[in-house]
């Protein structure tokens, strides 16, 4: 019997390897943007430790040098967390970008997989008309033997 054979089986091994590659890629780029977002949450949580420590300080015996080195705290917090607020939307057009390309990859491997249906499809199709073709020869011939 015939062997199926696709002539861009090649090319469809290395869209699947580009595919798994795209798909580490993502998964990547989603824990770094977890990372990220889990940093930024730990930064808002030591704001609000100062924030509440600010407040406790303004009830109690007013000390001026504690007051002051809590707010300069509460600033640098900030700070941070506006840079780690930078660093979480980085993270996620970062990850965006790669869900396009995995979705670029995908898309193209899906291409390849329906041509390559089609083409067994085919090759199918032609089996039959071979298998349709020697049966009739088959009884055409038995039919002709029974004759003479």
């Amino acid at each position: 019997m015939a062997v199926f054979r696709y002539k861009l089986q090649s090319v469809l091994d290395i869209k699947q390897k580009l595919e798994e590659q795209e798909k580490i890629a993502f998964g990547l780029a989603a824990a770094r943007l977890s990372e990220e977002q889990e940093a930024l949450q730990n930064l808002m949580i030591r704001k609000a430790g100062y924030d509440r420590q600010a407040r406790m300080l303004v009830e109690g015996a007013i000390n001026v040098l504690e007051i002051n080195a809590c707010r300069g705290a509460i600033e640098v917090m900030k700070t941070k967390i506006r840079a780690q607020m930078l660093e979480v939307h980085k993270a996620q057009r970062q990850l965006e970008a790669v869900r396009q390309r995995l979705n670029a990859v995908m898309v193209e491997r899906k291409t390849y997989e329906k041509l390559r249906e089609k083409k067994l499809d085919e090759f199918k199709q032609e089996l039959l008309q071979e298998e349709k073709k020697e049966v009739d020869e088959l009884v055409s011939y038995t039919y002709h033997q029974n004759e003479g």
